[in-house]
């Protein structure tokens, strides 16, 4: 069977009870108010078979699980319940009986309701179910649950039961502080809101509340399907309790099985001959009690004298014992649990200092990455900067312009900016300005020192020129010529005015 969901309505407990719910609906109900409901069971042929009835929920009020159905829903499905299995808490490897009846009755009197009375109703009336326990397959359970039914045992009231559903879908109930009843509430069927609503359930994990007043809880629809009755010890609902057939109990106690085996004290009409162990009413046969003190001691003699109550002290001790060990061992898991769920939080906590810690020194990296990479940018521009003022002659203005241009280049783009700086700034570039002022000077001191030199260098030069020009004028005299009179230094001192030049 694919449901997409199920839920255990713990709904049934054996006594009356007076909830904590204090409302209009809530009474003290008789538990001889549920006899009326008891299968039709011929228990003298079936002494296998105990009859029990009880009331399974109550509808339109939500139960301590946080869930409720309408009336509607409970008209639907109620039938649906006979024939279903009853278990032990809800572990369907150990059904012990099954339901034979379902009716409704009225909330507080169990006052029988019909299948057309309940479709108007808005108030809580009850799911009332009939069954059967069947004896052989645990006569312990079977014996609590009868002296559940005795007002003067220490187990009185003590067993409860629950129910199970299955269904796929459900609306969403708010109800305001400790109201229960569905005739008070709002409902969500709207699924995009249920979607935002439902982590607040109880039952998918969330707190049950949607603010401090007002509570949620889910309403079960659609096609519901009762999976089954478990008795459990921990009811969840304002139910009357479970009751059995009347039986009427004589106690005797006998110290071993070999009591029994005396003929003259039980004879074959099944009444005891001692006279201090006859106990007799009109038209009836009491049952016998035996105290127990070794399950080697129930005998099939000692069954067909004693009813199930019969063995109840030592059901009771081993039930006893078996309880304290099952709460012992609850207690351990519980313990085991609160140790995990306190060592998850705390652990919970040190990641949480953990992670911050880990922002902030991630955030202080990241800062200090910041700073280097301001400080590593100012650094490099200064250097632009400075390069520029080093290889160029600049302006304020300049620099004002240069510094927006290559405050965001990487270096790539810088070597390619600087590149055009410098066909574009040739004009103010110091080593160009050096280098013409170099040449204006050397060229001035050139025309200084030609103009200082020349003098004495003509001169000379003439001289020499005519120094040569006469011993070519010397050696091309014809032998017939007569030599002149006077010297050729003085002759071209003559021509020339040499008086004014220094010739050596």
């Amino acid at each position: 069977m694919n449901l997409k969901y199920t839920t255990t309505f713990a709904n049934l407990q054996i006594k009356p009870i007076v909830s904590e719910d204090k409302d209009k609906y809530l009474s003290l109900a008789s538990i001889n108010s549920l006899k009326k409901f008891l299968p039709n069971i011929d228990t003298d042929k079936n002494i296998d078979l105990l009859p029990i009835a009880f009331d399974a929920c109550v509808v339109n009020r939500v139960n301590k699980n946080g869930d409720v159905i309408n009336s509607l829903t409970a008209a639907e499905m109620l039938k649906n319940f006979i024939n279903k299995p009853i278990n032990i808490e809800h572990d369907r490897s150990r059904v012990i009986g099954c339901v034979l009846t379902a009716s409704f009755s009225k909330f507080g009197t169990n006052e029988e309701l019909t299948e057309d009375e309940v479709k108007d109703i808005k108030e809580p009336f009850y799911i009332t179910l009939g069954g059967v326990i069947w004896k052989i397959i645990n006569p312990q359970l079977s014996n609590l649950i009868e002296e559940s039914n005795d007002p003067s045992s220490e187990n009185y009231m003590k067993v409860s039961a629950s129910w199970e559903l299955g269904f796929d879908e459900y609306d969403l109930v708010l109800l305001k502080d400790a109201n229960k009843n569905l005739e008070d509430a709002s409902f969500v069927s709207d699924e995009k809101e249920k979607l935002k609503l439902s982590k607040n359930l109880k039952a998918l994990g969330g707190s049950g509340k949607v603010d401090n007043s007002t509570y949620i809880y889910r309403q079960v629809i659609g096609d519901v399907i009762p999976l089954g009755i478990g008795l459990t010890s921990n009811p969840a609902a304002d139910v009357q309790g479970v009751a059995v057939q009347d039986d009427k109990v004589a106690i005797i106690d006998f110290k071993s099985k070999e009591d029994l085996s005396d003929s003259s004290s039980i004879n074959e009409d099944n009444t005891s001959q001692n006279d201090e162990n006859t106990v007799k009413e009109e038209g009836v046969i009491n049952r016998i009690i035996m105290k127990i003190e070794n399950i080697n001691q129930i005998t099939d003699e000692l069954l067909k004298q004693a009813s199930a109550s019969s063995i109840t002290d030592f059901i009771q001790e081993e039930l006893k014992k078996a309880s304290e060990t099952f709460v012992s061992e609850k207690n351990e898991k519980d313990n085991a649990i609160k140790s995990t769920q306190e060592k998850y939080e705390s652990l919970s906590v040190e990641s949480k200092k953990v992670k911050e810690e880990l922002e902030k020194l991630k955030a202080a990296l990241a800062k200090l990455e910041e700073e280097k990479l301001a400080k590593a940018n100012e650094e490099a521009f200064n250097i632009r900067m400075a390069s520029f003022d080093e290889e160029f002659d600049l302006s304020n203005e300049d620099r004002q312009v240069l510094a927006a241009d290559i405050k965001d280049l990487n270096d790539e783009t810088f070597a390619a900016y600087k590149n055009k700086m410098a066909v574009l700034m040739k004009e103010k570039s110091k080593t160009a300005k050096k280098a013409k002022e170099d040449a204006m000077k050397a060229k001035a001191s050139q025309e200084e020192v030609k103009a200082s030199a020349s003098p004495e260098i003509s001169a000379t030069e003439v001289v020499d020129e005519v120094i040569d020009n006469a011993k070519l004028e010397k050696t091309s005299i014809p032998n017939s010529t007569t030599a002149p009179e006077a010297s050729l230094r003085e002759k071209y001192s003559k021509a020339f005015g040499l008086e004014g030049f220094d010739i050596k």
